[in-house]
């Protein structure tokens, strides 16, 4: 039995030809487990009804593996505060926005607080030198603070398709090799 994958969008959701539309696409065409979920209302997000979209998500789903983009890491973190969740065995913070994101449309995800506990096994934390929504100075502050791993990504904006992110090999191939090889617990 292959492991399941939740992908998170953030504001504005994540329709092709971004990265996580293109991965559902290609983990479902190889028989792998995936739930795309979309929030209601992903152009003016809340933060209480996409906390419940998620938590019912979680529990329904059960999920082996999370990716967040953008909001959906906020919205993770959000949730990391408030609730206990029942641990995954890996988590991809993709594109964090900042702590204090000024945005007005998902204004009330901010200020957000790092949490102590991410409730994964493994955490990858990925950010690009050039995201307008997060500096390379706060996306290191919050990896320190994560204590987690970084893998940073030259050039890369918000890693969303506006910056050519419509295909993602590198994410594709990483999951695939947690998904198809070991299925030992």
């Amino acid at each position: 039995m292959s492991k399941k994958v939740l992908l998170l969008h953030g504001w504005g959701g994540s329709d092709s030809p971004h990265w996580q539309a293109n991965l559902a696409s290609a983990l479902a065409q190889e028989y792998g487990c995936v739930n795309f979920l979309r929030f209601s209302n992903f152009d003016a997000p809340k933060l209480d009804v996409w906390k419940k979209e998620l938590q019912e998500a979680l529990e329904d789903f059960k999920p082996d593996i999370v990716i967040c983009h953008s909001l959906a890491n906020t919205l993770w973190f959000h949730l990391a505060n408030t609730t206990t969740l029942k641990t995954i065995t890996q988590l991809y913070l993709v594109a964090p926005p900042s702590m204090n994101c000024k945005v007005q449309e998902i204004e009330e995800f901010f200020p957000c607080k790092t949490p102590k506990n991410l409730f994964a096994k493994e955490v990858l934390l990925i950010g690009s030198s050039n995201d307008p929504y997060m500096s390379m100075q706060e996306l290191q502050k919050l990896q320190k603070e994560l204590g987690v791993e970084l893998k940073v990504l030259q050039n890369a904006g918000h890693i969303n398709a506006d910056s050519g992110f419509g295909e993602w090999p590198w994410m594709l191939s990483e999951l695939k090799s947690k998904l198809f090889t070991s299925t030992q617990a």
